[in-house]
């Protein structure tokens, strides 16, 4: 039998079809020279497309290395915790004239919430703060307090978005994932970039808060657990010997390979590379830098690991100084999840609220500042602790003691990372209602983080549908300069 094809057939196919195939990789050719125009293989781009989390040096000079965000999420109440009220004390239960917009809508009066809690100076620098936080109190000359803080919106979602992404749409690269992409990663062992959440689940928005947006799916946050399993895919991954997830990643690779758009979108398929890559590598890196049980007692004592109340923040604040010592660049640990009570977000009882979640929090953040502190790690590491608004000074409802709330004033502070300690910028009005001098906005906050890692907030940019996109918008925002040393 002649198995030949007949003349005029290329492989089994026409000449038509065969010209209409080899056409194809023409372009390859032309968009190789463009490349090469472009620098593309000479300038390291190419190298940076195969490790996009390679170290990058700084723009410009920066004191920390790492950044840790304690997020208080729900939002914690300024006049109750840091941002001292004397007068609000005898206006308790009075009807007043104040301007207020929260989810209840704007309001022109309201019954006056007096503070909870009584206020005592602490530290060399007099700091006023309440007696929810005597240990974090105990560490007041190492904090910056910002006490007029402004965001766009009053509303979970969106200004949890906004704390996070600088933006109030969903769709854009968090602040974890414009560290990573600015400074790469110094532990190709570990994600640059760890999200840990509190016991009773994530905040509304979930996965948006940490995502990479329109960057590749590498500068994303990795969601890391205090015990067990530090992340899900890493079990999937030990179910299969090393051989079958070598074999994976390569097919992964092969699939992606030429498909230059995962420089710009957050596909499905980088995604899924990136996820067994990481996993494959943490098999051995992971247990040990996890292995919370081989502190000393004494640590663990000075996080509140050894005492129920304080042990699951404790872990995780503990797990966070191990991370940054392995280099990790950016950490952000949540405190509060789901919605009503299980987060800072009292609209109904504020004294039982914020009795529960300063009692969960405030031995292991002050351990935390502690521990950097007495291992010369603070001047290097930034910690920053806030939620993603304040509350009202008036109850919210006819009865209670809730608040509601409140994005036109609020507290949040920073310590180590080359910030001045003992220090207080900023003011809201005798009330607490709204911030009345050095008004700073969440892209200020932001560009102050930026900054103290070496990072220049106004030209830091990653090219998107057209334009160059800022963490600090296109408009810029400058970094408060107030506190930093």
């Amino acid at each position: 039998m002649n198995n030949q094809p007949p003349v005029g057939n290329f492989c089994g196919r026409t000449r038509r079809e065969f010209l209409h195939t080899i056409g194809g990789g023409f372009t390859s050719v032309a968009l190789t020279g463009m490349l090469a125009q472009e620098g593309f293989f000479s300038s390291g781009l190419a190298a940076e497309y195969a490790n996009p989390l390679a170290p990058r040096p700084t723009m410009v000079n920066g004191k920390a290395k790492s950044v840790i965000f304690l997020f208080m999420y729900g939002g914690p109440s300024h006049v109750d915790t840091f941002d001292y009220k004397p007068k609000l004390y005898p206006l308790d239960g009075k009807t007043i004239e104040v301007k207020t917009f929260g989810r209840g809508g704007r309001k022109n009066e309201g019954r006056v919430v007096g503070p909870k809690w009584s206020f005592s100076p602490h530290g060399q620098c007099g700091k006023m703060v309440s007696e929810l936080f005597p240990h974090i109190g105990s560490c007041a000359d190492d904090i910056a307090f910002i006490h007029s803080m402004t965001a766009d919106s009053p509303i979970h979602g969106s200004a949890m978005l906004m704390m996070n992404s600088g933006s109030l749409q969903s769709g854009k690269p968090s602040l974890g994932s414009w560290v990573n992409y600015g400074l790469g990663s110094v532990n190709a062992n570990l994600p640059g970039y760890v999200v840990m959440l509190d016991k009773t689940g994530g905040p509304i928005s979930g996965a948006k808060n940490w995502s990479s947006g329109y960057m590749p799916a590498s500068y994303q946050g990795t969601v890391f657990r205090a015990k067990g399993e530090p992340i899900l895919n890493l079990k999937n991954a030990n179910d299969m010997n090393r051989l079958e997830q070598r074999t994976l990643l390569d097919t992964l690779r092969s699939m992606n390979e030429g498909h230059l758009k995962d420089r710009f979108d957050n596909s499905n398929l980088a995604a899924r590379i990136a996820s067994f890559e990481l996993a494959y590598k943490m098999q051995s890196t992971a247990p040990e830098a996890i292995d919370i049980d081989s502190e000393p007692e004494h640590i663990k004592s000075l996080y509140g690991i050894d005492n129920d109340r304080t042990e699951d923040f404790g872990r995780k604040c503990l797990l966070a100084r191990r991370l940054v010592e392995r280099g990790v660049r950016f950490i952000q640990v949540y405190s509060g999840g789901a919605h009503n009570d299980d987060n800072w977000d009292a609209h109904g009882d504020l004294k039982k609220n914020h009795d529960y979640h300063a009692g969960n929090t405030d031995k292991p953040i002050a351990g935390l500042i502690k521990d950097l502190k007495q291992r010369g790690m603070l001047d290097e590491t930034l910690i920053v602790w806030g939620g993603e608004f304040g509350r009202q000074p008036t109850a919210e409802y006819a009865q209670g003691t809730g608040r509601d709330h409140n994005s036109y004033g609020f507290t949040m502070w920073m310590a180590g990372g080359g910030i001045k300690g003992g220090s207080s910028v900023g003011e809201t009005d005798e009330l607490g209602s709204q911030a009345v001098s050095n008004r700073f906005h969440v892209k200020n906050l932001h560009a102050t983080i930026l900054t103290q890692l070496g990072l220049d907030p106004n030209n830091l940019s990653y090219f998107y549908n057209g334009l160059d996109q800022k963490l600090v918008g296109v408009e810029g925002a400058d970094p408060i300069n107030q506190i930093i040393a």
